[in-house]
């Protein structure tokens, strides 16, 4: 079975936890943990990966939103494959393929990739205060994401800033209000799925242009990769047209196809 990324590198700075969490989803994706199959007790997975139990729990929570692990009073179980959604009914029509989760702030490539990221407590451009439903000056929550390469150069950079009706309505956001010094490398990859569990509805627009060359982030980047850089700017709102999430991300166009899929 897969081990956790030795602590060397750049991905020694990724949390003991994500560490486990990948090793596990890599076991149950390859099958060496069949579905259906009942994972070690969290004492020996913390022998395995040498850490704490709770190191343990906070990675089985994370396969347990992502849908590869359940839990219940016998003890946590591989997920059962998802059915074929084109199959449809025995007797009846195909039905509608299932969108794919989406993970933030940059889709599926940034989902398992090698990242930096950090959270602050600060005020937006004066442009963007109002659409967060903010005073001018006010501060709100911001989280910067770094995807890098496996040799640790910078691959796709985001910003994102976060509404006064985000903190109020996401509880796992709100968490994070006035204490991000606590986390050094916040994970927020399940953002829309607890955007759902607050029982929001989300409309996704997004904006993908070529930034002029003073307001690309990474212009050097882009270069070295060999290709234009593109700016995609994501504004997430909910059902009532109340803004939740303003998203900046560059990246260098040959190495990062857009596509994103969303429905909330």
């Amino acid at each position: 079975m897969a081990e956790p990324v030795p602590e060397q590198g750049p991905r020694a700075e990724l949390p003991l936890y994500l560490r486990v969490a990948a090793a596990l989803r890599d076991d149950l994706t390859h099958r060496r943990i069949p579905p259906g199959s009942r994972l070690t007790s969290e004492r020996h997975l913390a022998l395995r990966f040498h850490v704490n139990r709770q190191t343990v729990r906070s990675a089985l929570q994370l396969l347990r939103e992502e849908g590869l692990v359940v839990t219940d009073r016998r003890g946590t179980f591989a997920a059962d494959p998802p059915a074929d959604p084109l199959a449809g009914p025995a007797d009846g029509p195909p039905g509608p393929p299932a969108a794919p989760r989406q993970f933030f702030p940059g889709g599926p490539r940034a989902a398992d990739a090698l990242v930096r990221a950090a959270l602050s407590w600060e005020a937006p451009p004066v442009s963007l205060a109002r659409r967060l439903a903010l005073a001018p000056g006010e501060p709100t929550l911001v989280h910067r994401h770094v995807v890098l390469t496996p040799a640790g150069a910078s691959l796709q950079r985001s910003v994102s800033w976060f509404s006064r009706p985000a903190l109020a309505e996401i509880p796992q956001l709100g968490r994070y209000r006035r204490v991000v010094e606590r986390y050094r490398q916040p994970d927020l990859r399940l953002l829309y799925h607890w955007m759902h569990q607050a029982g929001l509805r989300t409309t996704h627009r997004e904006s993908v242009g070529v930034p002029a060359a003073a307001a690309v982030r990474d212009r050097a980047a882009a270069e070295a990769a060999g290709g234009t850089a593109l700016s995609v700017h994501r504004v997430v709102s909910d059902q009532h047209g109340h803004a939740l999430e303003v998203t900046d991300i560059d990246l260098p166009a040959r190495t990062g196809a857009w596509t994103y899929e969303f429905a909330g």
